[in-house]
Parts: C-alpha cells; structure tokens; sequence
C-alpha cells in the first residue's frame, strides 16, 4: 500500500501511463481556445460564392425582307398581328405602319387604319403610301370628306400616279362632287388606259348616277382587263341585272358564287324594278361586296 502511494505521487501508475501535468492541461486549454477563436476568422475570410445575374433576353429584330413577303400573303388577321410585332419592334418604321394600316382596314377597323396611317405621316410627311391608306380607311368608313386632304396632297406630289387620282373620284363622289369626280377618273385613264380599277370605280359612279348604259360599257371594259377581279364581274352581273338583261347576268354570277349565295342574289335583283335601276339615289346604290350579305 505504501509502495502504490509513493508510486501515484511519483508520477507513476501500474499501468506505465503518466497523468497529464497541470502545464499540460493548461496547454491544451489555450490549444483549444485558439482553434475556437480561428475558426470565425477563417469562415469570415472563404470566398464569397457569386450567384449570376440572368442574362438580358437579345433585342428582337425586324423581320427578314423573305418573311416579309411570306406574311403579306396571309389573311389580314394574321397580316395585322405581324405587323404589329413588327411596329413593336420598330415604331419609326414606315413599311410597316403602312401595312397594318392596310390590314386594319381589311378588317374593318377603318378608324384604327386611318389613326395608324396618320401616325406615319407625323414621322414621314411626304409618304405617299401612308396618304394613300389615309384616304382609302376614310372612304371605307363612309367619311371621305376627311381624306380629301391626303390624297389631294400624294396627287400633287406623284402627278404621274394613277391611284392618289382614282381613290379621289371615289371621295369625290361620296361627298357628292359628281364632276369633280368624273374628272379624277379622265385624269387617271389619261396616265393608267383600261385601268381596271379606274374604270370599275367610274363605271359604279354613273350606275349610282342613273346612267345604266354608260356604267355598263365601263365595266365591260374593265372586266375584259387581265387584272379584272371576281369583284368586277359581279359589279357587272349586278348592273346588266338593274337593267333587266337578267339571262346574261346569272350566267356570271353562277359562274362566280355558290348555289346559295348565287340563288339569293339573283332574288334580289328579280326584287328589282327596271325604273329602280334607272337611277339609284347615292344612298341605295350598292357594291356586290354588300349584295352578298343582304
């Protein structure tokens, strides 16, 4: 027992393992307090980890001149929406304002059509297109007076130019300048002869004014134009109608519409007296576009 006492006092136990002296504990603490107070320091100095801004989406571009193309073969919903992107895109572009203007006014949205064609006259004074298109939303908005302007003005400034000519025969004639009218359309016959366009719109003006004969020959001579539309013909088939000669004028029209439509429209004109159709007041006077839906 003694021997175990003087041994534990020693320094020595019987397992030859040496108790860890007070300098050693003290080592260990202040070791110990070392790593504790280094351990933040090294959190604080880790490289931050960056997390990377979204990149910015790529500005969208104007359309190629093919899908510009492509496009302006579709519908005009279809036209209307493109070209819209394409005024999103780019609102200083002309082309483009234009062509929705047109589009909208295929549609039938003539006030949006002319508030857009205007807009591209605030930008391009001088664009005779977007003048054209003025005065085309007014005319088919019944409010013609109001593109009187524009296309007086693209037919001072293209005098060689057909259109700005026949589009103000037809304003003319809705605001009742009969001869003013007439003179518009001698004036785009004299630059553009057998213009089917021209002659159609002259030839509607004096079946509106009573001259059955004389509205006969001019869409006879528009039809026969290689640029004649089914618009035309019908115009025609309408006016032989009005005068009576109603064998001719089923001939075209069931060359031209369905059974149905054909069947409906030839009612309406047997509906028709010859003295009816001796003179159509302007406000009776109408286009096959409005026949086929009576």
């Amino acid at each position: 027992m003694l021997d175990a006492k003087r041994r534990f006092f020693s320094g020595q136990t019987s397992g030859s393992v040496r108790p860890m002296s007070l300098n050693g504990v003290r080592s260990s603490i202040l070791i110990a307090a070392a790593w504790s107070m280094a351990l933040p320091v090294l959190a604080q100095t880790a490289p931050a980890q960056t997390v990377a801004a979204p990149a910015a989406p790529a500005p969208r571009l104007p359309a190629s001149a093919e899908e510009r193309a492509t496009y302006n073969r579709l519908d005009p919903l279809a036209r209307s929406v493109f070209w819209g992107r394409e005024m999103e895109v780019n609102p200083m572009d002309p082309v483009a304002g234009v062509e929705l203007a047109e589009a909208l006014r295929q549609l039938g949205q003539h006030e949006q059509a002319a508030a857009t064609a205007r807009q591209v006259l605030t930008l391009q004074p001088a664009n005779i297109e977007a003048m054209l298109e003025v005065g085309r939303a007014e005319i088919a908005r019944g409010q013609a007076f109001y593109g009187i302007a524009s296309l007086e003005q693209a037919r001072d400034l293209a005098p060689n130019d057909w259109r700005p000519l026949s589009l103000l025969g037809v304003a003319y004639q809705q605001v009742r300048r009969a001869d003013d009218a007439q003179a518009a359309w001698r004036a785009a016959l004299a630059i553009s002869p057998d213009n089917a366009d021209v002659l159609t719109n002259a030839g509607m003006a004096l079946a509106t004014a009573g001259d059955a004969a004389g509205a006969e020959a001019m869409l006879r001579r528009a039809v026969a134009q290689p640029t004649a539309t089914q618009q035309m013909r019908l115009n025609l088939a309408m006016t032989l109608g009005l005068q009576g000669k109603m064998p001719e004028a089923e001939q075209i029209i069931r060359r031209e519409l369905p059974p149905e439509l054909a069947d409906r429209n030839l009612q309406w004109l047997r509906s028709q007296t010859p003295i009816q159709s001796a003179a159509l007041p302007t406000d009776q006077a109408r286009t096959w576009s409005s026949l086929q839906n009576p």
